[in-house]
């Protein structure tokens, strides 16, 4: 089971996130919080799987208390509740340490998807939030989305193609054993696998090595 502390200030929405957690059978909310100093107070007392944050709340917002949960729940993998309107926020948020973005609008499947696959060590961006990262990051480069695209692409020719396979399955959310379920390989080489990707793409985690892929075009971000 799943251990899950859940931050946000409106508790009908807590309430909800809690119910689709419920009903996926995998994940159990531990310890809920309405403020983002609470959530770390929480964080540190339960050391739950996941801390899934709103981004904005009072006393500490949810970018500043990922930082924090990071920093003194290292055990803790760290996820953002999203919103269309704070987009911007999610560059802060990877520096921060998250590896799954979420919308609070989007399917309940998605939900449980991205809460299991963060707590397994993946990464998990939900397509939309995905889409509008890269469009964000493009407008914020030299040389805009087209150009980033094609730098992407430049990389990600560098990798063999089972290399490419397994960072496709990455940008998807897959965790490692899901990855060597679909692929038909043991656990420990697909770890080796992400490992090289990593090395060759030069990023630090799979946050980043997904949004490669997807701006390669490896991911589709219509969903």
């Amino acid at each position: 089971m799943i251990r899950v502390l859940l931050a946000d200030d409106e508790a009908m929405v807590r309430a909800g996130v809690r119910a689709i957690l419920a009903s996926g059978g995998e994940s159990e909310v531990v310890a809920e919080a309405g403020d983002g100093r609470e959530a770390v107070e929480l964080a540190r007392a339960h050391r739950p799987d996941v801390a899934l944050l709103d981004i904005r709340m009072p006393r500490l917002d949810g970018l500043t208390a990922a930082e924090e949960i990071v920093r003194t729940a290292p055990g803790t993998a760290v996820a953002m509740l999203t919103t269309f309107s704070e987009q911007a926020y999610v560059a802060r948020a990877l520096a921060a340490g998250a590896t799954g973005f979420l919308l609070k609008s989007g399917d309940p499947y998605e939900l449980m998807a991205g809460v299991r696959a963060v707590a397994e060590g993946a990464a998990f961006l939900s397509p939309k939030v995905a889409r509008y990262v890269i469009e964000d990051l493009g407008r914020g480069g030299g040389g805009g989305r087209l150009a980033r695209e094609e730098h992407a692409r430049a990389r990600v020719s560098r990798l063999s193609p089972r290399e490419r396979e397994v960072l496709g399955l990455v940008g998807a959310g897959l965790s490692n054993p899901e990855i060597a379920a679909r692929l038909h390989l043991v656990e420990g080489t697909v770890k080796a696998y992400v490992s090289a990707v990593l090395d060759r793409l030069e990023v630090r985690n799979r946050v980043q090595a997904a949004i490669v892929a997807y701006e390669a075009g490896l991911v589709g971000t219509d969903a």
